[in-house]
């Protein structure tokens, strides 16, 4: 396959797992910001204890579980996924999201002592110049908030990573001396985020790399996690773009649910990295990962949603069809899944489908009475052929067996 397919994707790449000293790890926010979105429903505990299962079983090696500050119930089901990691003997690893209060920094500390679970702090600050203007912070305000939420979190024994809210548009110079103030405390890890998703590929690179230097003129050994918001329909790009400049912890959602339109679907990074041989999990698991956020969270897959929407690897159209049968009749699925598919179907579940519409030719038609075990007369495939020209969509199974049985009706 590999003679069939010139990728340019992998010219002159800037990054790659056997070029860095740091493995990639992945952050799973889909329990936190993920049904912090206004139409998501949050699940019910059994569904987010099976969906730390799967995580886990996806090789994600970290997942935050909840912001324990929000209340009772996010203190109940952050305790029970903790248990629920420790008891089923799971590799994934916890954390939590916490303001830089002491309340919220303590919550966790309650959980980590009440199950004996280890779970990495999260605290972030919001750090924008609006977001300093909105709550009349200064510089001082900001080093003492998370400052103070770090040591306190470190005196407790837990690691924490610094999260910047609005990273991409805070000022350097607010930066810097936030960071080494957290590096100074004990964070271990810094996280960068595109909170309103607002960066483009070149703010990534220039924020990811600006912060690397800064770390390394520390000689600390610190961590950059990417955090990144979907407004501007960049965060998948965004998120494969952070780790080829630096970024070692990449954060995402299930489907990309979130606030407003989201974060990076975790899902489709995923796969990306894996059809750019940077990871080898087994993602045989990722459909019903997908699939059960999009039951519980009550967040339909649209039908165009890469990979596990309805329509991936559906064609009605003739050209397209043509193709993809004259490789199948070859005896060449992997040929089939990829003549018309950047992603193989084969390796997530799923398989090439021919249907038939108003775009389709006599072949699509032909190949669909072979599938579905009808004759492959002339007569018949030319009567089905000319009912669906007369369409202006494809038809759905029940209206072809219709034609077919009208067909057979009047012979």
């Amino acid at each position: 396959m590999k003679d069939l397919i010139f990728d340019w994707n992998q010219r002159r790449r800037r990054w790659s797992l056997q070029s860095s000293h740091r493995p990639l790890l992945f952050n799973d926010e889909t329990l936190r910001d993920g049904i912090q979105g206004p139409s998501i429903v949050d699940p019910p505990i059994e569904a987010k204890k099976r969906f730390v299962e799967l995580t886990d079983a996806l090789g994600i090696q970290c997942m935050n579980i909840g912001l324990p500050g929000a209340g009772p119930r996010a203190v109940e089901d952050v305790t029970t996924l903790a248990r629920h990691i420790a008891e089923r003997g799971l590799k994934v690893s916890p954390n939590c999201a916490a303001r830089t209060h002491r309340n919220d920094i303590m919550a966790i500390v309650d959980i980590v002592q009440k199950t004996g679970v280890d779970i990495e702090v999260m605290t972030f600050l919001g750090t924008s110049p609006i977001r300093q203007y909105a709550e009349q912070w200064d510089l001082q305000k900001l080093i003492e908030l998370s400052g103070d939420a770090i040591s306190l979190a470190v005196k407790e024994g837990l690691k924490v990573t610094f999260v910047t809210e609005d990273t991409v548009r805070s000022r350097p110079e607010t930066l810097q001396p936030l960071f080494i103030n957290a590096i100074e405390k004990g964070a271990h890890r810094l996280c960068l985020c595109d909170t309103v998703g607002h960066a483009t590929p070149d703010g990534v690179k220039n924020l990811i790399e600006w912060t690397r230097d800064l770390i390394d003129g520390t000689g600390q050994d610190v961590g950059i996690d990417w955090h990144g918001h979907n407004d501007r329909g960049l965060a998948v790009c965004n998120t494969l773009f952070a780790m080829e400049y630096g970024a070692d912890r990449l954060h995402g959602t299930a489907l990309g649910v979130g606030e407003r339109v989201g974060n990076a679907s975790l899902d489709q990074v995923l796969v990306n990295l894996m059809l750019l041989g940077e990871i080898d999990h087994d993602l045989s698991k990722l459909g019903e990962w997908v699939d059960l956020i999009a039951h519980h969270c009550e967040w339909p897959i649209a039908k165009n949603y890469p990979v596990f929407g309805d329509d991936a690897f559906r064609t009605a159209t003739g050209v397209h069809a043509a193709a993809v049968i004259k490789a199948q009749r070859r005896g060449d699925d992997a040929l089939a899944d990829r003549i018309y598919s950047g992603v193989p179907a084969g390796k997530f579940g799923k398989r090439q489908i021919i249907d038939i519409g108003h775009q389709s030719g006599l072949s699509n038609v032909l190949y669909w009475l072979e599938q579905h075990g009808h004759p492959t007369d002339d007569g018949l495939a030319r009567h089905v052929f000319e009912a669906a020209k007369a369409m202006s969509r494809t038809l759905t199974t029940a209206e072809v067996e219709a034609s077919i049985r009208s067909y057979k009706g009047s012979t």
